[in-house]
């Protein structure tokens, strides 16, 4: 371990980072498809929900910079663009979130491996942030 974080968290959380970024992506598509579709409300709920996720990811990346730890930021692929009803786009959302759900509670596994209470402590708010998206969608 650096006295940052171990290489394996290290990367787990640039990984993270790069997903909550995706996460992002992947609800403004749901928010322009529900547009499209004259959905406003529901594109409005979406587009919330991707400002909510770049907020995640900037959260785990001022957390690194502050441990002196180095941030890298990894290719985002494209998301999903169509779907043919928001019902569709809530299922995905739900599915979605219970995929970045067992992605956080890999990161506390690595620091619970690696002694890293700090880190343990600050993906608390994490876990519990998943339990609220999860039950909003």
């Amino acid at each position: 371990m650096s006295g940052k974080f171990s290489e394996k968290m290290e990367k787990a959380l640039n990984e993270q980072i790069t997903h909550e970024y995706a996460s992002a992506y992947l609800y403004l598509a749901m928010s322009a498809c529900c547009r499209d579709m004259n959905f406003d409300g529901f594109a409005r709920w979406f587009k919330l929900q991707a400002q909510e996720e770049l907020t995640h990811g900037d959260k785990i990346f001022d957390y690194m910079v502050d441990r002196g730890a180095k941030v890298k930021l990894l290719k985002i692929d494209e998301p999903r663009s169509d779907w043919s009803e928001p019902l569709e786009m809530f299922k995905d959302s739900l599915e979605h979130e219970k995929f970045v759900t067992d992605l956080i509670n890999k990161l506390m596994s690595i620091a619970e491996e690696d002694k890293d209470y700090a880190t343990r402590s600050f993906l608390q708010w994490f876990v519990d942030e998943q339990v609220e998206e999860e039950s909003s969608v």
